[in-house]
């Protein structure tokens, strides 16, 4: 298949993040290269190179934007702060976070020698996005502790790195089958008693 060279494309950075997306979700980490998501953007592949020094620099341009995006889950939950609650809250932001590419790019990330090393300069610490999205799950136990609504003598530590790593492993499994908002929600109601 040729892909047409001269075609404008608006906002690439954005599209071929789109694209590596949808080969993440549809065929897996290893599936990933640049001519994957140069033609699954419908692109020539110059064009990743022209806006990244190479493929890991696009991987690691990926990932940190991603991790900039999840700023929006965790806006929402800050403002669930006192409303509804705790295990339905956590519950929507686990199902979001974790429906997405999220599990698909901490494959990624683990499976990339290149991609670790370049995420080590902007995350230095734990794995991208788990580690983020981990202390925004912690910022909200510490807030909905503060009102009265986990108990005083909670672990918020533990807790927040219980639910973040298991909601992983639930939606990391294999089998096909996605858990539901409720599924999740019954958890997160089980971790927190």
């Amino acid at each position: 298949m040729r892909v047409p060279t001269g075609v404008a494309m608006r906002d690439a950075r954005e599209q071929l993040f789109d694209a590596a997306e949808r080969v993440l979700l549809k065929d897996g980490p290893e599936a990933l290269t640049s001519r994957a998501v140069t033609t699954e953007a419908g692109c020539a592949k110059g064009l990743l190179h022209k806006h990244f020094t190479d493929f890991d620099g696009f991987l690691a341009e990926l990932v940190l934007d991603r991790i900039r995006r999840l700023e929006e889950l965790a806006a929402v939950l800050r403002r669930s702060v006192g409303q509804g609650t705790v295990a339905e809250n956590l519950a929507a932001m686990l199902t979001e976070l974790f429906g997405s590419v999220a599990v698909a790019i901490v494959s990624l990330t683990i499976s990339r020698d290149g991609l670790r090393a370049r995420l080590r300069e902007a995350v230095p610490t734990g794995i991208p996005i788990l580690t983020e999205a981990g202390q925004h799950v912690m910022d909200y136990l510490r807030a909905e502790q503060e009102l009265g609504r986990i108990r005083a003598d909670a672990d918020i530590n533990s807790l927040g790195l219980s639910l973040i790593g298991s909601a992983h492993l639930m939606f990391a499994d294999r089998t096909g089958v996605r858990p539901t908002t409720d599924d999740v929600r019954k958890f997160v109601a089980s971790v927190l008693s």
